[in-house]
């Protein structure tokens, strides 16, 4: 299992820039990073003929002007569909990118967390499963060291723990934590713990960092808060502004881009 190379406090641009441009769009991978995010964090999750797509929702219906299960449609067909005008018209003409074009704009530029939502799990172990298309994407492009996998569906993260010389993996929680993360990371040889925000505590960290596993918790957007996290000694935060959370802690950001 690779361990990434990372120094705390970790800016992680939940969706990209998500609070200036549309989410889950190369527009908004490529600003997060101009705007000193050492990570960004995306979703993945399989079309019709089983091509792996960026995208948070099982529908198109909030951010694409297409409607219905994701799932029903082929990834060309997907890639005919607008999926910046929602946010701001600006943006109209950007498409739902793949995962591997994202991979390709983060190649030297920084990190990339590939969350794989839960509704693409598979019981059966097909060689095309959407693990092992982001497990050969990984690999094939040299990225294993810079490449955090996670997923709130630990079926995935046991699969992928499984291989020999496999990506980091995160494990996501929801707020109310239904069992013991620590003993759960530890089963899952987890790199970092991925909680809700509101579930963290100063001592579940120190519990995390003396089994050697980073903290992340989501979605961070207020300055205060994120100085609390701080104190707690999380190693980092995924956000929707990471411009706003480098200035918070007077840490110097990167250019920043603004809208077209």
């Amino acid at each position: 299992m690779q361990r990434l190379s990372l120094v705390p406090p970790v800016i992680i641009a939940h969706r990209g820039y998500r609070k200036r441009y549309p989410e889950n769009t190369l527009a908004a991978f490529a600003a997060a990073f101009d705007a000193g995010a050492c990570m960004v964090e995306l979703d993945v999750t399989l079309t019709r003929d089983r091509r792996v797509v960026v995208l948070h929702d099982d529908t198109l219906d909030r951010t694409t002007d297409g409607c219905g299960q994701a799932r029903g449609f082929t990834l060309d067909e997907l890639k005919q569909l607008d999926a910046g005008n929602w946010f701001d018209p600006r943006f109209a003409g950007e498409r739902l990118p793949t995962m591997e074009e994202v991979l390709g704009l983060c190649a030297g530029r920084g990190m990339v967390n590939i969350e794989i939502k839960a509704g693409a799990f598979e019981a059966g172990r097909l060689p095309d499963a959407i693990e092992e298309q982001v497990l050969t994407a990984v690999v094939e492009r040299g990225m294993s060291d810079c490449v955090l996998i996670s997923s709130f569906e630990t079926r995935f993260l046991s699969r992928i723990a499984d291989r020999a010389n496999a990506p980091a993996v995160g494990v996501l929680t929801e707020q109310r934590i239904g069992s013991d993360p620590l003993s759960l990371c530890k089963r899952l040889r987890a790199f970092s713990w991925h909680p809700d925000f509101r579930s963290v505590t100063s001592a579940r960290v120190r519990a995390m960092h003396a089994a050697g596993i980073m903290v992340f918790p989501y979605t961070v957007n207020q300055p205060e808060e994120y100085r609390v996290l701080l104190q707690m000694g999380v190693d980092g935060v995924f956000t929707d502004d990471p411009l706003l959370l480098q200035t918070a802690i007077g840490r110097v950001a990167g250019k920043e881009t603004s809208p077209p």
